[in-house]
């Protein structure tokens, strides 16, 4: 038999608060009840009120969270009968909430041990494309289901917001959202996304910092910043060998590195070195990706612009620089394309706004491959104890 026994109030709680639970806030990407962001839930008369507290005033995902509790809670008791009170954590609230989500001591969430993978992408020389290979590996990784972030760690040439859309019609970055003293990143294309220049008010502005301040920036970027749990975090770093590089080999010496380089003897030649200080730092040389390579024409002809070769180069060189280890492969070679541009100008990664873009293809070739290498568990610790 059917049962048409309408339910009693306080079963229409314990509906609802199940339903609650189906609700994910979009920038800490966990239920609102594990977050305690779901307060009183009372019915009467076949109607509920629910008690929603936000995490800071003005939430930027305000908007959102209102309409997917709204949308749940209507799907147990039916339009125009959910009553949603929103309101703001209390500080004590937040503490416990920012104390939940990274534990109540501060550690390094992505150094050795952790399962999370760390790719550092750098290069010899600036103007190679690092910037946008990141940017496009990190939306093609995201795109095929990875938890991914992403540290724009070029401090004083930073371009991650704009190749990713986070930047407004003036230019200026998205900025983070603060809970207490912990920093939640914005998300685009799936991505969740640091950098200094979230932090600046004019878009125009120099950061003129040395190795001090640049060290910290980056260790803050890496501790104090709630990425969640990630599959894979990659690290935009400036060109060259300089401070940062030598930061992130201390603070990340279990990351993996890959180095990229255009054609020109130029550019691979000073490629080496970057790779080079990785090594010395501990970490590991995966793989090298070639920009600005040759470009087939419409008419079959092949333009070299900047020469060929240069990524094999680099790659020979470095697994020649340390034998007994795993060689350094060419991941990948990504031709001219203006459409590639096109794309970091407006904020669309071409592996997303036009995935049939010979460089696109070769792009998401390359990410498939890094993909591919998973995560080893040898020598970490996997937090269990015997009974």
């Amino acid at each position: 038999m059917t049962d048409t026994r309408q339910p009693s109030d306080a079963e229409l709680v314990e509906r609802v608060t199940a339903a609650l639970g189906t609700v994910i806030d979009p920038e800490l990407r966990r239920p609102l009840p594990e977050l305690g962001m779901v307060g009183e839930v009372t019915a009467r008369d076949g109607a509920v009120t629910v008690e929603i507290r936000l995490t800071i005033v003005g939430c930027p995902a305000a908007t959102t969270i209102e309409r997917a509790v709204t949308s749940a809670v209507e799907g147990v008791v039916g339009e125009g009968n959910a009553v949603i009170q929103v309101g703001v954590m209390t500080p004590e609230q937040r503490t416990a909430l920012t104390e939940r989500l990274r534990g109540a001591t501060r550690r390094m969430p992505f150094g050795p041990g952790s399962l999370t993978r760390v790719i550092a992408v750098t290069s010899g020389k600036g103007g190679v494309g690092k910037s946008t290979v990141t940017a496009n590996l990190a939306a093609a990784l995201a795109s095929d289901g990875l938890n991914v972030g992403l540290v724009d760690a070029d401090v004083h040439g930073f371009s991650i917001p704009g190749l990713l859309g986070l930047v407004d019609a003036s230019g200026r970055a998205t900025p983070p959202t603060r809970v207490g003293d912990m920093i939640v990143p914005p998300r685009a294309h799936g991505v969740a996304v640091i950098s200094i220049g979230m932090f600046l008010e004019d878009p125009a502005a120099a950061v003129a910092w040395r190795g001090p301040m640049l060290h910290r920036t980056i260790e803050q970027f890496l501790g104090d910043v709630h990425f969640g749990d990630l599959d894979v975090l990659l690290i935009d770093l400036p060109p060259g060998t300089g401070d940062v590089a030598i930061s992130l080999g201390q603070l990340l010496p279990n990351a993996e590195v890959v180095v990229v380089t255009t054609p020109q003897h130029a550019a691979s030649d000073v490629a080496v070195r970057s790779g080079t200080v990785a090594r010395q730092s501990g970490q590991t040389v995966v793989g090298v990706v070639e920009t600005m390579s040759p470009v087939v024409l419409a008419d079959g002809s092949t333009l070299e612009l900047f020469g060929s070769g240069g990524g094999a180069r680099v790659a020979e060189r470095l697994s020649s620089a340390s034998p007994g280890t795993e060689p350094v492969a060419l991941l990948g070679s990504v031709p001219l394309s203006s459409v590639l541009r096109e794309g970091g100008d407006t904020g669309s990664p071409v592996v997303l706004g036009a995935p049939a873009d010979p460089a696109a293809r070769a792009l998401r070739a390359i990410a498939e491959r890094l993909s591919r290498r998973g995560r080893g568990l040898s020598g970490r610790s996997l937090g269990l104890s015997p009974r």
